[in-house]
């Protein structure tokens, strides 16, 4: 037989809730709560570690900006899949190089646009990369690939005192410091990792800016390194003329 609820007074009497509809709801707000807790303990864990901070300071302590500093994991880890090509930009303002200091990973193009009111010609017979770039203003040419691991010293044959750098690694982790002479790394996987250091200002013997770093899972890891030596008055290495070819 079958039952018809009837309306009172015009209107719909709500239907009650079976015991069993109560139950089903109170499942799924329970799974709601642990999906919720499992997403915020995951959060938190990576919030937590993975992380790497480098600090480099000079002979009395102070800090030392724009050094180039790179992670890469002990023993090393096989390659990860191959990223889409970067690109970053070399600016030419006031007759310097700007930034003075590039890092970029392997495969990078490097754009070099002339922003001043004079032309340039921009050249490196590195071994990690030569090119020369004819005379030009603007943003003439096309980008440069940086295809090898290694220092890249820029100059310019029509201005003598330009000097730049393009420093390319094959390293996971890379960056400059800062003002405050740091670097913080981010979603580093635990692990031991070596650390290096270079900037054209730093004069220490390249041996003792290395050093091994071990990121826990939990817990962030730094390393602090304060320079033996005074910083040089000028920046090296510097292009040679002897090497521009006519």
């Amino acid at each position: 037989m079958t039952h018809a609820i009837r309306p009172s007074s015009g209107t719909n009497r709500p239907r009650s809730r079976s015991a069993t509809e109560y139950g089903g709801a109170a499942r799924g707000f329970a799974k709601r709560v642990t999906f919720a807790g499992i997403i915020w303990v995951a959060f938190a864990s990576l919030c937590d570690a993975g992380k790497l901070t480098v600090i480099v300071v000079d002979r009395s302590g102070r800090a030392v900006a724009e050094v180039v500093a790179t992670a890469a994991a002990v023993p090393p880890k096989a390659s990860a899949p191959a990223a889409e090509v970067a690109t970053a930009r070399m600016d030419q303002h006031d007759l310097a190089f700007v930034p003075r200091v590039l890092v970029v990973a392997i495969g990078t193009k490097v754009e070099f646009p002339n922003s001043d009111s004079v032309s340039h010609q921009v050249y490196s017979f590195s071994p990690a990369k030569r090119f020369q770039l004819p005379l030009y203003k603007g943003a003439l040419h096309p980008a440069v690939t940086f295809d090898k691991a290694g220092l890249v010293v820029l100059g310019c044959n029509i201005h003598d005192q330009m000097v730049g750098y393009i420093y390319v690694t094959d390293a996971p982790f890379f960056g400059k410091t800062d003002s405050q002479g740091a670097l913080h790394l981010t979603t580093v996987p635990a692990g031991d990792y070596l650390v290096t250091l270079w900037s054209p200002f730093v004069a220490d013997d390249p041996a003792t800016l290395t050093r091994t770093v071990h990121v826990g899972e939990r817990d962030p890891a730094s390393t602090r390194v304060q320079l033996t030596r005074d910083l040089r008055a000028r920046p090296e290495p510097r292009p040679r003329r002897t090497d521009w070819e006519y």
